[in-house]
């Protein structure tokens, strides 16, 4: 009978990791594209994410099926991280004074649409709660069943049922609340009409 996929990973067997690379980057990407809502960051997180789990594939479990589970719960950490470390960037950049920034529209004028769905996404989802919100994230974005969440979180199968249903909740409530706003402040930023004077006779 032939090693796991997860057995020879562990073993440190390299074109086992390329294999599991090939097979479920992709999905990793997804994950992170979704979670961030930006392209440069999500690129950033695949490679972080097989640098590490390279790294500690002896914490790998031997039984089981994919390895995505295990995959995405590394990603859900590097992730954490680069928020914290992008708030800090932001906080030091704020204390800089302020410079013209070249506009660079005509670049992403056919991402636009996207873009803007996922920043409203991303902002309904950044005011849950962590534990909830890497549970809806692994389940609902990246299709892992409660096990597989479970596993890639290191927590039980009915920790994650129970951190769903309020996730989901939850965010019905914000996503409403945060398309409210997003309209509200799309409206203010129009402006008034202006009147048309006829020429003085």
């Amino acid at each position: 009978m032939n090693p796991s996929l997860r057995t020879r990973i562990r073993a440190g067997d390299v074109a086992a990791f390329g294999q599991a690379f090939e097979e479920h980057a992709g999905a990793v990407y997804r994950h992170a594209a979704r979670v961030s809502a930006d392209w440069s960051v999500a690129e950033d997180v695949v490679s972080l994410t097989f640098f590490e789990a390279w790294r500690v594939r002896h914490r790998l479990r031997p039984d089981g099926d994919s390895v995505l589970p295990w995959l995405l719960g590394i990603a859900t950490n590097v992730l954490r991280n680069l928020r914290r470390t992008m708030r800090r960037h932001r906080a030091a950049m704020e204390r800089l004074p302020e410079q013209r920034v070249p506009d660079f529209a005509d670049d992403v004028v056919g991402r636009i649409q996207e873009v803007e769905q996922l920043a409203a996404a991303k902002a309904a989802l950044a005011r849950l709660r962590q534990p909830y919100r890497d549970v809806f994230t692994l389940c609902v974005w990246s299709g892992l069943d409660y096990a597989s969440a479970a596993e890639a979180l290191g927590i039980p199968i009915g920790t994650v049922r129970s951190r769903l249903s309020r996730a989901r909740d939850r965010l019905r409530a914000l996503a409403e609340d945060e398309l409210t706003n997003r309209r509200t402040a799309a409206e203010s930023r129009i402006p008034a009409a202006q009147p048309i004077h006829g020429r003085d006779r």
